[in-house]
């Protein structure tokens, strides 16, 4: 779910949000929630993929949110990522988003930290293989170990609701600011949606404590590990444009709250810029 330091970050952001008219306001500490009347959302419309510029809000090749730096993609083209999604809801509907859209939870829409707004992407559900087309049109979510924060509407299409967050897969379908970039969005048969959702739900989580150039070092950073964290902690190899890496993990996670959990816990540890993954 959208927390209170996504649109507190916004806040943050004044300086190339304030052409926004006002529309980030105050922030209120109450909880973040689904609407009290659940409407009939079943034959909401996925977003239509279209070509369009770049937003003039929103969009600096650098900001800076909690201490934390962020850097604007230049580009859409190629983005394919999987990670943890989060959604909002009443809190900040008919509020301004960062490109200066007013944000409507019951439309298909997303924020996240990166990608060039606007930008059209297919978001599928890693657990049940669901899929939903969104337009990102805002900036968050900023809370650790979150890729994007969808709609009500959105998140209620993907069937992540109930628990809040789930582990998906993004793929950019427009590259802002170019003519004729529409990926096509292509329809699996039946039997192949079948027999991908019996193999998406495998998806697996863990929690990545670095990757390093050095096998000794990696295996130094297990050791140290194993003497305070109780779970399995391996160290795999993967091949990069850079040379070889060694990454230590944890996990197989069983929730994305462990997860969290254990950011913070080896963040004590030293290795502050720890995050979750998903293979």
């Amino acid at each position: 779910m959208r927390l209170v330091v996504h649109r507190s970050a916004i806040l943050l952001l004044i300086g190339f949000l304030t052409s926004c008219g006002g529309g980030v306001g105050v922030v209120k500490q109450d909880q973040d929630s689904a609407p009290t009347r659940v409407p009939d959302l079943s034959n909401v419309p996925d977003a239509v993929p279209k070509n369009e510029p770049l937003s003039k809000y929103g969009n600096p090749r650098q900001y800076k949110v909690l201490g934390k730096n962020y850097y604007t993609l230049s580009s859409a083209e190629g983005y394919h990522e999987k990670g943890i999604a989060s959604w909002y809801g009443t809190k900040f509907h008919g509020r301004r988003t960062s490109s200066g859209e007013i944000y409507d939870m019951y439309k298909m829409t997303a924020a996240h930290k990166t990608l060039p707004l606007p930008t059209y992407v297919e978001v599928t559900n890693l657990e049940n293989g669901k899929k939903a087309i969104v337009k990102v049109n805002d900036r968050g979510p900023f809370h650790e170990n979150r890729l994007i924060d969808l709609s009500y509407s959105a998140a209620t299409k993907l069937g992540i609701i109930a628990k809040g967050t789930g582990l998906v897969e993004i793929r950019a379908l427009t590259t802002p600011g170019k003519a004729n970039t529409v990926t096509p969005v292509v329809k699996e048969p039946a039997s192949e949606v079948t027999a991908s959702v019996k193999s998406i739900s495998s998806a697996e989580m863990f929690l990545q404590v670095g990757a390093f150039s050095s096998l000794s070092r990696a295996e130094q950073v297990k050791r140290k590990l194993q003497h305070e964290i109780t779970g399995v902690i391996t160290i795999t190899l993967f091949k990069s444009s850079q040379g070889t890496l060694y990454r230590v993990r944890i996990g197989p996670l069983s929730s994305v709250d462990q997860g969290d959990s254990l950011a913070t816990k080896v963040a004590g540890l030293g290795f502050p810029n720890s995050h979750i993954v998903i293979d």
